[in-house]
């Protein structure tokens, strides 16, 4: 029999963890590892898919009046973008530069104003305890199954009596606060913001709006962000009720770009130029706003 005995072999603790971290995450489906080619290829497919109507645009934009009925034109763009720029924005019966202020103007203002009165509202929905709440709510959400056009009517006639028609206000006004608003804030407040920190708020003296302005605001902010960027581009992009109720002389820009097409010929070089002018300040936007907006997002995830 051997002298030396065989001792077991222990080891410490510290050295299994880490190994059996690396099994459990295997497990789980390689949670925390890198995107593979497929998600890469998918995301790549979406962007060429999403950016081919632009480059479209750019194309003809660039051309000239034959160019959208060339069999042959080529995929790279021409040098009369700039051309047909300067007579979009030197038409006079486009009035580019007045449309562009009330497009930012009017869009502003409505998205700033969807965000503070939705986030107020879903904030009573959510954290305030009333009779009637829920059935309020349900009503609320309700109207979103209207159609826009039934109410037209009656609109403009109130906007005509009161000789608001051909205002830029006749389009902000009906849109300060809207239905999916109140729900998309009132979803988010009820999931995000502890009931404890309220009695905590109120503990401490502050009353229900300060209770909101300090509490809830704050911590609406994420879906605040989304609900305001995605707002601000729907009233930029909104025809329907502008081309109603304003003038050609004060228009915004959708239907500015319509008085493009007025003629019997429609120079479509002219009017896709027209539509990527009005197209730049939304990529501005997105451009200097994606990276808050994300962050605010993941906060807000990380947080839920």
């Amino acid at each position: 029999m051997s002298a030396t005995t065989a001792m077991p072999l222990h080891l410490d603790d510290s050295e299994i963890a880490p190994e059996e971290n690396r099994r459990r995450r295997r497990r789980r489906g390689g949670a925390g590892e890198r995107p593979g080619w497929f998600v890469y290829t998918a995301l790549s497919f979406v962007l060429l898919a999403s950016l081919l109507p632009y480059y479209w645009s750019l194309l003809i934009g660039s051309g000239d009046s034959s160019t959208i009925r060339d069999p042959n034109m080529s995929w790279i763009p021409g040098g009369n973008f700039f051309a047909n720029a300067a007579a979009v924005v030197n038409n006079e019966a486009v009035n580019f530069w007045t449309a562009l202020w009330n497009s930012i103007w009017s869009s502003t203002v409505i998205a700033l104003s969807v965000v503070f009165f939705s986030t107020l509202a879903g904030w009573a929905f959510a954290k305030l305890r009333f009779k009637g709440g829920n059935i309020l709510l349900i009503f609320v959400i309700a109207t979103m199954a209207v159609p826009t056009q039934l109410g037209v009517v009656p609109l403009y006639i109130l906007f005509a009596d009161l000789g608001w028609t051909g205002q830029i206000g006749a389009i902000i006004v009906p849109a300060l606060v809207t239905a999916f608003g109140v729900f998309w804030m009132t979803q988010y407040l009820r999931q995000t913001v502890p009931d404890e920190l309220i009695e905590a708020a109120r503990v401490d003296g502050a009353n229900s709006f300060r209770t909101f302005m300090t509490v809830g605001l704050p911590a609406a902010r994420p879906a605040a962000a989304m609900l305001g960027l995605f707002t601000f581009v729907t009233a930029w992009n909104n025809f329907f009720w502008p081309f109603i109720v304003l003038d050609p002389q004060n228009p915004t820009l959708p239907v500015a770009l319509q008085l493009l097409q007025s003629n019997y010929f429609v120079d479509y070089s002219i009017v896709l130029a027209g539509v990527l002018l009005a197209t730049i300040p939304l990529l501005i936007l997105f451009v200097f706003t994606g990276k808050q907006l994300v962050s605010g997002i993941m906060a807000g995830a990380v947080k839920g």
